[in-house]
Parts: C-alpha cells; structure tokens; sequence
C-alpha cells in the first residue's frame, strides 16, 4: 500500500492518530485555518455575486509550505479538520492548495478520537460537502458586509475604533433592553402571613396563608395584613385535606454544547469560553496510563442529543455493576432532539464510560477533571431510572382562611444519586419534615408571622442565562457562543459585573443608534431567520446567492440612509434634559477617546465639560469635579510627584508642579479600560519602572512601562510575576494558542520555556 497524508486541523491530534495509523499516513496539520477574507479590506466583489477574496492568513506561509512538502507526489490526500462548518472549509481550502493533477480527496470525520471512530473513517472516506462549505462561507460573507460597512459609519459619528456585528450587536441588544426594564420597573409592596403550626406530635411546621372565601389572597400593604392578623387573633386552626402523591423526576439528556456552557457556568464557575477550551482539550486527546494520548470524549459543538447504540449498551452494563439493577430502567432513555437541530454529530458523551473520572485523575489538569466528571455523569445519568418523591399537600382552614403547607422527600433517588443539575427544575429537593396530619385534626398555633416584601425586576443576564437566550432565540449557534460573549465584552459594549452583564454607557449609545438605522439587523427574529437560512444552505435547501441578494438589497438601503441620517455623537451630540451651569444653554451627549461625556452645546463659546454617570433608574447623574489626589507616582521628566486630576476624557496623572511642569500621563479610558498592574519590574537595565496594562491606538491590549516615553519597553502577553525554571528570567508571559492552550512562555527569547498554567482563567 502507498503511503497517504491525513490533514488534520490542530497539531495535538497527530500523536493520538499516529498511535492508530501507522506507518502508511504521514500526518500534517493545517493549524486553524489557512486561508480567510483580508483583514484590512471588505475582501467581497458584491458586483460580482457576492465574490469573496481569500487570502493566506497572516503567519501560515510556513504551514501552506509544510503542507506541500508533506503531500509531495503523494495521491490520496484525506481531509479530516473538524466535522463542521469551521472544519469543512479549512478542509475546501486545503484541498485547493493541494490540488495537482491526479491527485484525489477524501474527506473524513472525527466525531470522537478513539481507535475504532478512527479506523471507520478511514475505510468510509466521503466527498467533500459543498454546501456545509457554501454555509460557512456565506455566514462569513454577511458577517463581514455588516461588520466592514456599519463600523466605518460608527467611526463617523460616534467613535474611531467602534465596530459592530451581525450576531454580537443583537446580543448587546438583548442585554441593554434587559438593563432598561430593570431600570423602569417600580417595585410593589406585598405582604405574607406564615403560621407555625403544630399537630398531635412534633415538629412544628409552616403553612402560608393563600386564600380567603376560597379566592386567591393578595395582601398589598401592612393596613391590610393588620385586618387579617387581627381576625386571626384566637383563630382555631383546622387540618381540611392531605393530599399524598408520588412525582416522577426523570433524567435530562446528555449535554449539547449549550447546556455544557451553562452547565460549567453554574456548577465550575467556568466561562463559557474556557469550557470549550477545556473541552477541546479532553476532545483531541489527553496523555493517558493506556499508552499515548486518547481522546476522552466526542466531538464538543453539537446541537444533538443522539446517542450512539453502543455507547447506550456500554453506560447500561455501568450501571447495572455500579448501582444494581434497581436503577437500569427496562428499556434506554432516548431523547428527542429538538426542532431544526442539526444531527450530524451525536451528544456530548464520555467516548467510553469505563473511563471513570477517578480512575483517570492523575491524567487530567484540575479543570480537565471537573470538565469531565461533569459530562461523564451528565451522560451515565441520562441512561437511569428516574428519581420518585413523596409530596404532601396539606390544606389547613380558619374561619374564611385558607393556609397551606407542604413538604417533599426523596422516595427512591434514581438518577440523582450520581447528577442533579443546577438547572432551576432539577434542583435537589428540600427535605421538608411534616408531622402526622390527617383530615379534621385540630392544630396548636404557636404564632403567626407577618412578613413584608417588594416585586424584583427581571435579572440581569449571567453568561449562562444569556447562552440560554441566545439558543432559545436561535441567535448564533453552538459554535459561536462563547465568542459571542468574549467579543461583545472585548469591545467595551457590556461589562461583567460580579457574574452578571450590564451595558456600558458606550454600550447603550452605540445599540440605539444601531437599532434607529438598521432596525432589521438588530431584530433578534430577523437574525433567527437567517441563522435558519444558513442552515437550509447546509442542506441543500435554497441558494447561497439568492439568500445574500435579499439580505443586501435591503441592507443597502439601511445603509445609505444610515450613513447620511444616523444622529452623530461627535458633531452635535445627543440630547439630554440638563442645561450648562455655566452658560444655561443645553448639554449634550458626546463621545471622547476615553468614553462618553456631557459638553456644553455652545462650544467653542462655552467649554464646560463633565463626566457622568447613570442612577438605577437610567437618568443622568452629572459628577463634580474631585479635589487633586495625592499618588505614589514619580513625574519622569522632573522628578517631582504627580497628582490625580480629573478632566474632560476622565482621570488623568498630572505633574504637581504645573505650570513649571505639564508632563500628564493617562489613567484611564472611562468605561472601556482602566490600566491595571501586573506586580512586574520593567526588565530594561537601569529602568525602576512598572510593568502595566494599556491599550494602542487601534484599541488592542499590550503591557508596557510605567516610564514611557523614556523607557518604551512593551510586550503583547500579559507578564506574570513567576520565575523561569530554565533560565531564571523574573517574569513569564501568559498566552492561550489553539495548540496548547492557556499556558506561560518566558519572556526571554533565547529561552522561550514554555510551561502549563495552574488553572485557565
């Protein structure tokens, strides 16, 4: 047999499929993709059918060369970057580079790195999927006509630097109209009434009051509660009805890539984008006592739930040796996917549930093992009994008052005995103890507690409830969450507050003007349905050109009007109801390279600035100037401390010695980024300077010296305050590649020790 070459898409599964090929494939890696639309150009001819230009991706001239050193004058090429969208035009593209007379492709697919998944493909290599690729290229192409054509229009009238997105603005949509409710929402006064009740034998237990002459009760105020404590007043209180029933909890399908996101959200305290880092990971392969790197779970972005039989039969047997056949249901759980899920892939699973997570724990990274556990019981879970509770309703009556107690107990916990989700319906039970109560039983009050509350507006969104959002209104897809929720956090749109979202001030500028001139990019509908068309793309259901030519036929025109009638920030600014202290005449909104501010609309008359925050209402609150404020910080020009001022961008570090000195350095850039130490000493010989967080004219972050302009040290990667094992150097950088993942380098380029971080952050 001629040797053949396997192009893989990450490096790290060509040990893993060495270990099962053989000497007859050579094995390359692509490396993420190779080819792509150019980053400083539109990069699509619409004139001529939406034409995209691809062009090598900065950095992969050597990989392309390796490529074709690697097929040489081979004739079978197999094509096996990831089994989706992503995959399946890297895939296109390297066949493309690779073509050469006589030469034939062959596409395979990987759903899982394990030696027989492996071999199958092998043996049933397919064609390659022109319009899984057409999918991919056409989602690519819209999101570049929106992204290349609206954000030269932000850069116009709000800010240089802005940009927005075809999928990422209608998320900081979803959140700012959250933020807005919360803010209009005017809580309510309620009030309940618990009794503490005692039968013919201990405990004392609660029952709320809910009724009164059979209708449901609401007690608005505490003039109301008074009347009805006061009719309480030696009430005699009677036991009505016990109701005994027995609810049924059943197991919940093995995880989609959604439910993982929330699920690591809620139980790990993981990002949404570490856990596909994580689980990417378990996916390609994790050095292991079997000999070699083995791929521990299937392919980690699927929408399916559909399980493989022998997979089925191999959980099954575990828990009949496990737990007994007590908790083997008769026949398998399936479960049903739901509607317009792409099936291609199966759920994600454990790729044999023999590997137990304790038995493989010194192979796996600290959140490499809770990655796993967490899908290994999920999927164990979902193929046992479901958990019976005991629930007792008890209806309890004084005069014209209802009350009502209940409790619940775990009666058989089935699945539950190995997973209960976080989920708000799979919560474990409380074990609410009730006495003995039987119908007509009189009952010993041993007080009644009034108790006062208020409505709670809607919650803002965590990352895994905005995850949730997103999949149930269809935006994006599995793939594309976690970089959703990076990217919208990248751009200064929304911030993460303990755990939770809210916009930036930036960020609810930016979404109005957006939704005021593109009101059918921002629908969250609009983008549901062409989430839905790229799909039908896939499936060979509509054309690719078709689709594109309703979209820009539409979208042109939004953005022509946009481009002449979008309200512009940095010309007049945008209203608000405040007049200038200084000259009377109104304020408005405007935008500086640090963020929104309030200036005087009778500029260059008047030149009176502030900053400005918003209450939990929404409305402006306009901030006093504050009082110099001391700091530790050297002026580098004279010498002499500098203070902390505040001015028209936001805080800034001034020369205390001014006018004789008017060296200033920047703080801050108010709402998008504030410089943050990183406990590192600037390396340069002689330089007593710190290293810390800053941002570069085109917005991307670098770390450099605090000494700037006279020490210009900078870096990219974030320098970490630990000491190189192989060379000494005092600091290493903190960086995250495809290929390793999260990790330290040293800083040091005639070392360049590389070694593993302690946790992904």
């Amino acid at each position: 047999m001629s040797k053949s070459l396997v192009v893989v898409e990450s490096p790290t599964k060509i040990r893993t499929l060495k270990k099962y090929l053989g000497p007859d494939f050579d094995i390359a890696a692509t490396v993420g993709h190779i080819k792509d639309l150019p980053v400083k150009e539109l990069g699509i001819s619409i004139e001529e059918g939406f034409k995209p230009k691809y062009t090598t991706v900065q950095g992969k001239e050597k990989v392309i060369r390796a490529l074709k050193k690697a097929a040489g004058d081979l004739n079978d090429i197999y094509l096996a970057p990831d089994p989706d969208r992503e995959g399946e035009a890297i895939a296109w593209h390297t066949a493309k580079i690779l073509k050469k007379q006589g030469r034939r492709f062959h596409r395979i697919l990987f759903h899982e790195l394990t030696k027989n998944a492996i071999l199958t493909a092998i043996a049933s290599p397919q064609e390659l999927d022109k319009n899984k690729f057409e999918s991919q290229q056409t989602r690519r192409i819209l999101d570049r006509l929106v992204g290349y054509q609206i954000s030269p229009i932000l850069w116009k009238k709000v800010l240089r630097g802005l940009s927005a997105g075809r999928v990422q603005s209608v998320a900081v949509r979803i959140i700012c109209e959250r933020e807005k409710e919360i803010q209009a929402f005017q809580p309510e006064e309620y009030w309940s009434i618990t009794a503490h009740l005692e039968g013919e034998s201990p405990p004392v237990f609660l029952a709320k009051l809910i009724k009164k002459h059979n209708k449901k009760l609401r007690i608005p105020d505490e003039k109301a509660t008074r009347a009805i404590l006061k009719d309480l007043t030696e009430a005699s209180f009677r036991v009505e009805k016990v109701v005994h029933k027995t609810q049924k909890r059943n197991p919940l399908p093995p995880f989609t890539t959604s439910k993982l996101q929330q699920e690591a959200i809620r139980k790990l305290g993981f990002s949404a984008r570490k856990t596909m880092t994580v689980a990417q990971q378990l996916y390609e392969g994790i050095e292991s006592t079997e000999g070699g790197p083995v791929g521990l779970i299937t392919y980690m972005r699927t929408d399916s739930t559909r399980i493989a039989q022998e997979a089925i039969h191999e959980a099954r047997h575990l828990i009949q040796d496990e737990f007994g056949s007590n908790y083997l249901p008769a026949k398998p759980n399936f479960y049903k996917n739901k509607k317009k899920v792409q099936d291609a892939h199966e759920a994600i699973r454990p790729t044999s549930v023999s590997r137990k997570p304790k038995d493989i724990a010194q192979s796996l990274s600290r959140d490499q093992f809770a990655l796993y556990e967490l899908i290994w019981q999920r999927f164990v879970a979902c193929q046992m009994k479901p958990a019976l509770l005991d629930q007792t309703s008890v209806t309890i009556s004084t005069g014209p008052y209802i009350f009502q107690a209940s409790g619940s107990v775990v009666r058989f916990p089935g699945f539950m005995a190995l997973y209960v989700s976080s989920d708000n319906n799979q919560n474990q039970p409380k074990k609410e103890t009730l006495p003995p109560l039987s119908d007509g039983m009189i009952l010993k009050c041993h007080r009644i507690e009034p108790k006062q509350h208020f409505t709670q507006p809607p919650p803002r969104f965590s990352e895994a409830s905005l995850v949730k959002e997103l999949e149930e209104n269809g935006i994006g897809r599995p793939s594309t969450y976690a970089t959703i929720l990076t990217t919208i956090r990248e751009k200064g749109y929304v911030n993460l507050v303990k755990k939770f979202f809210r916009p930036s001030e930036l960020g609810f500028i930016v979404n109005d003007l957006l939704i005021e001139s593109f009101p059918d990019i921002l629908n969250v509908d609009f983008t549901a349905r062409m989430e839905d068309n790229l799909d039908k793309i896939e499936e060979g259901k509509i054309d690719a050109l078709a689709m594109l030519e309703g979209f820009y036929d539409s979208f042109k025109k939004d953005l022509e009007r946009a481009a002449k009638e979008m309200r512009s920030v940095k010309g007049p600014g945008l209203a608000v109801d405040f007049d200038c202290p200084a000259c009377n005449q109104p304020l408005r909104i405007k935008v500086g390279k640090n963020g929104p501010f309030l200036a005087c609309s009778g500029y260059p008359d008047c030149n009176f600035t502030r900053s400005y925050t918003r209450n939990e209402k929404g409305q402006i609150e306009i901030e006093q100037p504050a009082a110099d404020q001391p700091t530790d910080q050297i002026c580098e020009k004279c010498g002499s401390p500098m203070v902390q001022k505040q001015g028209r961008y936001g805080p800034f570090l001034a020369c205390s010695t001014y006018p004789s000195c008017k060296n200033t350095r920047s703080l801050n850039a108010k709402g998008t980024f504030k410089s943050e130490p990183t406990g590192v000493k600037c390396p340069e010989e002689g330089c007593n300077g710190d290293l810390v967080s800053r941002r570069s004219k085109r917005g991307k972050l670098f770390y450099g010296c605090t000494r700037y302009p006279k020490c210009k040290f900078a870096l990219w990667d974030k320098p970490v305050p630990v000491t190189c094992a192989k060379c000494s150097a005092p600091f290493m950088g903190e960086r995250t590649t495809k290929k390793e993942g999260p990790h330290l380098k040293c800083f040091n380029k005639e070392c360049s020790h590389k070694q593993a971080l302690n946790s992904v952050q």
